[in-house]
């Protein structure tokens, strides 16, 4: 019995099963699996030209291996370093943020609005200009505000009336 049949079978399964596992790295727009699988259906008529018995072997080798070698790919894809790389972290909470803790300072200051804050804008405070944002009310400009929170590198202010000028430290001359 010839084994051109058995050879070009063999071969033309694993170059469709190459195929196939190449599909999930390189971006073909379903060109590879066409060909994988064309490559697997010739492959296993070659087989059966060849003889028959080898034929449903193949075929019921094919059918077995495809599901599992997924199954199985799909559990150690996790732990391979391609998907380490391609995976991303955690997202980030307001304790990984960095924030100035100068910011952490103009807690309980006042200061004055240069922008309207409609919730966000610029408030000024020891002459410093800092991106604030109210508590969702809107402020125009001009108007004094105070530092109530500062979460997350975000300082949280509060409108309120002119402040005390007596106590100089916690207010802003501006």
């Amino acid at each position: 019995m010839e084994t051109t049949f058995l050879t070009l079978g063999l071969f033309l399964i694993g170059l469709g099963l190459m195929l196939l596992f190449a599909d999930l790295f390189v971006p073909s727009g379903g060109i590879l699996i066409v060909l994988g699988l064309g490559g697997l259906g010739v492959g296993i008529a070659f087989l059966f030209r060849y003889d028959t018995e080898i034929g449903i072997w193949a075929l019921a080798g094919t059918a077995l291996a495809i599901p599992v070698g997924g199954v199985l790919l799909f559990k150690l894809w996790a732990y391979t370093p391609l998907a380490r790389m391609a995976a991303p972290g955690p997202p980030p909470t307001d304790a990984d943020i960095p924030f100035d803790t100068g910011l952490q300072l103009l807690r309980g200051r006042h200061g004055k609005t240069l922008t309207s804050l409609r919730p966000a804008g610029m408030v000024e405070f020891d002459g410093r200009r800092v991106d604030s944002l109210t508590e969702g009310m809107m402020v125009e400009s001009g108007q004094w505000v105070r530092c109530v929170e500062v979460r997350g590198g975000t300082v949280i202010v509060r409108p309120v009336e002119k402040p005390d000028t007596t106590d100089l430290e916690t207010t802003s001359l501006t």
